[in-house]
């Protein structure tokens, strides 16, 4: 357990610090053009995410991402006991990724996003987010996940209102950057109900669609902690 917790929050907090610090790099350099600074968060944010589902998926799933873990207990992946401290880790390690993120930037560790992300638009594009990053999640070949979550993420960019957060924790990581990445705590709450609405649809999507073929021993469900 504290192995896998380790990697939950090592995860989290270096998806942060790659989401957050990359905004903050593109912002910087970008010259005032948002989309060039956003498409530089998005190639930073592709490339990190799936280096960090390989390398810490056989730890501990690289859920990185209450959603997930909800969804893996809920499907019996994972057990009742581990939500707890998988959900505690992954909101730490988010919150010091932020922090990681402004100490390498030379910004204040202590502050507050005042970046309003609010209306029907954006809560519909986190939604669809999450809904297709679960989808994707579920559906994925073990082998292929970790590029399939990273591409759908980098794709959800550009295709959402909102630029994809498609994760509480990440959600909860942003409110502690007035950056590029940041979200406004009022702003929060709203993206969180609605990730999670999205992820329980994609799992009904899931179901309706019919289980992939039956993996072998050794091609589990993707995005769970291998055993032993």
């Amino acid at each position: 357990m504290s192995r896998r917790m380790l990697a939950e929050g090592l995860g989290t907090m270096l998806l942060l610090a790659v989401v957050i610090g990359s905004g903050i790099m593109g912002e910087r350099l970008a010259g005032g053009n948002v989309a060039i600074a956003l498409l530089a968060n998005t190639m930073a944010t592709v490339g990190g995410l799936y280096v960090l589902i390989e390398v810490f998926g056989p730890a501990s799933g690289a859920h990185f991402n209450p959603a997930v873990s909800l969804v893996m207990v809920a499907r019996r992946q994972l057990p009742w006991s581990d939500l707890g401290p998988y959900i505690g880790a992954q909101l730490l390690g988010a919150l010091l990724g932020a922090w990681l993120a402004h100490a390498m930037f030379e910004l204040p560790l202590m502050e507050l996003s005042t970046k309003v992300r609010a209306g029907p638009g954006q809560w519909l594009a986190e939604g669809a987010a999450t809904f297709g990053l679960l989808l994707v999640i579920l559906r994925a070949p073990q082998q292929r996940a970790a590029a399939m979550v990273a591409a759908y993420i980098g794709a959800a960019y550009w295709f959402t209102a909102s630029t994809s957060f498609a994760n509480p924790a990440a959600v909860f990581g942003r409110m502690f950057s007035d950056s590029f990445a940041g979200i406004a705590p009022a702003s929060a709450m709203n993206f969180i109900v609605a990730e999670l609405a999205g992820a329980a649809l994609g799992v009904l999507a899931h179901q309706a669609l019919g289980a992939p073929a039956p993996a072998s021993p050794k091609t589990e469900a993707p995005l769970r902690p291998e055993r032993g």
